[in-house]
């Protein structure tokens, strides 16, 4: 199920992308900034974008898209889709430790 946003501009627009064909991965949007454009309208964070000012985004590299949203000076017409599951954005998370402290072994006096 996709759904039409337009942005009036000028930019910025308050999101940012992640994905795009040379990724081999649908364009999404990974974070949007609070008090921004599009913090205002109905895009939410794991959205894919399926169309920028009705261009198809399935072959566009992550830097054409980039360069389609910049060049939109005026409105920012996006065709997006909701995201089926909610995404980690952050998959290079340090594992969790452990809470308990390391004690080292003693050795009884002589």
């Amino acid at each position: 199920m996709s759904y039409s946003v337009t942005l009036t501009g000028p930019g910025p627009w308050g999101f940012r992308l992640q994905g795009g064909k040379d990724f081999n991965m649908p364009l999404t949007i990974s974070r949007i900034t609070p008090g921004s454009k599009a913090a205002e309208s109905q895009i939410s964070q794991g959205d894919l974008v399926v169309a920028i000012d009705g261009v198809n985004t399935d072959t566009m590299t992550h830097l054409e898209a980039q360069n389609k949203i910049k060049s939109a000076s005026y409105n920012l017409s996006l065709t997006l889709q909701k995201s089926k599951r909610p995404i980690s954005i952050s998959t290079t998370a340090p594992p969790v430790q452990s809470p308990l402290p390391v004690i080292p072994h003693q050795k009884p006096p002589h």
